[in-house]
C-alpha cells in the first residue's frame, strides 16, 4: 500500500509508527489491572561506577523490604537461615508439610538481575517457594556484583547444592529459579554435569535470563511493552560478567552444548515478557538436543507473572506442581541426542 506507514529496510529491520497496544481481551481482570500498574524504570549506571551501583542496589532492596516482610508474616511457613558450605541459605518449611514430601526439596535461586533482592529479602523467597512447591525450600543467598561478579554467584550455588544433596538424594531435589535465578539454575546444572556431580531431578526455569548477550527478537519487540522489565539490562550483564565473554555457557546457558546432557526442564514465560525469546530459544535448543522439556507461555503476561494474585499465576503454580510431581524420584540427567 502506498500510504503504509510501516517500512522495511534491506537488512530486514522493520520501522513502525507510534501505536497504542491495549491489554489482551482474554486475560483476567486482575491481570489487566497488573498491566496498568506503572513500575519504575531502573536505569543502571555504567559498569565503572561501582559506588553508584552500591547506592542504587541498597535503594531498590530497601524499597521492597517492608512489603516483603509484611507478606512473609502472613505466610504459613517457618523460615530459618544457616550456612551451608559457607553460603547463607534460607530454609522454608510449610507448617503443614505432607508426610510424603519430607524427603523432597527445591533449591530456589532468586531473581533480581544478578544484583538485587539478596540478604533478608531471600527469606521471603524461601517462604514463597516452599508454598509454591509444597516442600522444603532452600533459597540460596548467593553473592552478587559489584563486589562479587561471576563466577562467585555460580560458585555459591554449587557449594550450597553440594551441601543440600548430603541431606536429600539428588533424585528428590528440584532446582528452580526466576529471571536471573533461572540463569543460575541452568548454569548450576551445567557446572554439575561438567564436574561429574549428581544432577537434580529436574529444573523449573521461570522467565529465565539465559542469554546475557540479549540477542533474541523480543529484546526489541517487547521493549517498553513489558511493564515490569522495560528495557535492556546490558550494563548489569557486563557488571556481572566481570570481563568474561557473555557467550560463555556458564554466563549464557542458552549457548551450551545440551547433547552432553541436561535435566528435564519446565520453562515459563508470557507474550509480553522481554525474555520471551530466551524461553523460546532455550526450549528449542533443548528439544533439538533430545532433552525432555516443557514450554508454557501465558497470554499478556509480562516478566515475572501478574504479581502472584491473578488466576493465571495460579495456573503457573499448578503446572509447576504437576511437572515436579512427575519428576521427583527420577534420575535427573537426560543424556540428550548425540547425532
Amino acid at each position: 500500500m502506498p500510504n503504509d506507514p510501516v517500512t522495511v529496510a534491506a537488512d530486514g529491520t522493520v520501522h513502525l509508527p507510534a501505536r497504542s497496544v491495549p491489554p489482551p481481551r482474554g486475560i483476567s481482570d486482575t491481570a489487566r489491572r497488573y498491566l496498568a500498574t506503572p513500575f519504575p524504570i531502573a536505569d543502571w549506571p555504567p559498569v565503572s561506577e561501582v559506588a553508584a551501583y552500591r547506592k542504587q542496589i541498597a535503594e531498590v532492596d530497601a524499597g521492597f523490604a517492608a512489603a516483603r516482610a509484611q507478606a512473609l508474616a502472613s505466610l504459613p511457613v517457618e523460615v530459618a537461615v544457616q550456612r551451608m558450605n559457607g553460603v547463607p541459605v534460607y530454609t522454608g518449611v510449610p507448617r503443614r508439610l505432607a508426610a510424603g514430601r519430607r524427603d523432597q526439596a527445591v533449591v530456589f535461586l532468586h531473581g533480581g538481575g544478578m544484583i538485587v533482592f539478596g540478604g533478608e529479602l531471600v527469606r521471603g523467597t524461601a517462604a514463597e517457594s516452599a508454598l509454591q512447591f509444597e516442600c522444603r525450600s532452600y533459597a540460596v543467598d548467593y553473592r552478587m556484583p559489584p563486589d562479587h561478579p561471576y563466577p562467585a554467584p555460580v560458585d555459591d550455588c554449587v557449594a550450597a547444592y553440594r551441601a543440600i544433596i548430603e541431606r536429600h538424594e539428588p533424585r528428590n531435589v528440584i532446582v528452580a529459579g526466576s529471571s536471573a535465578g533461572g540463569n543460575l539454575a541452568a548454569a548450576l546444572a551445567l557446572r554439575l554435569r561438567d564436574a561429574g556431580l549428581p544432577a537434580p531431578a529436574a529444573l523449573v526455569l521461570l522467565t529465565p535470563e539465559v542469554d546475557l548477550t540479549e540477542s533474541g527478537d523480543t529484546f526489541q519487540t517487547m521493549a517498553g511493552l513489558d511493564n515490569v522489565l522495560k528495557h535492556s539490562l546490558m550494563q548489569v550483564n557486563l557488571l556481572y560478567a566481570g570481563g568474561h565473554d557473555l557467550k560463555d555457557p556458564y554466563l549464557s546457558p542458552l549457548f551450551a552444548d545440551f547433547t552432553r546432557g541436561f535435566p528435564p526442564s519446565l520453562i515459563q514465560t508470557g507474550t509480553r515478557d522481554l525474555f520471551l525469546s530466551n524461553a523460546v530459544r532455550l526450549h528449542r535448543a533443548l528439544r533439538r538436543a533430545g532433552i525432555e522439556t516443557e514450554l508454557h507461555v501465558w497470554e499478556g503476561m509480562p516478566h515475572g507473572g501478574f504479581g502472584g494474585n491473578a488466576p493465571e499465576d495460579t495456573e503457573v503454580t499448578a503446572e509447576i506442581r504437576q511437572f515436579v510431581a512427575k519428576h521427583w524420584g527420577r534420575t535427573g540427567m537426560s543424556e540428550g541426542s548425540r547425532s
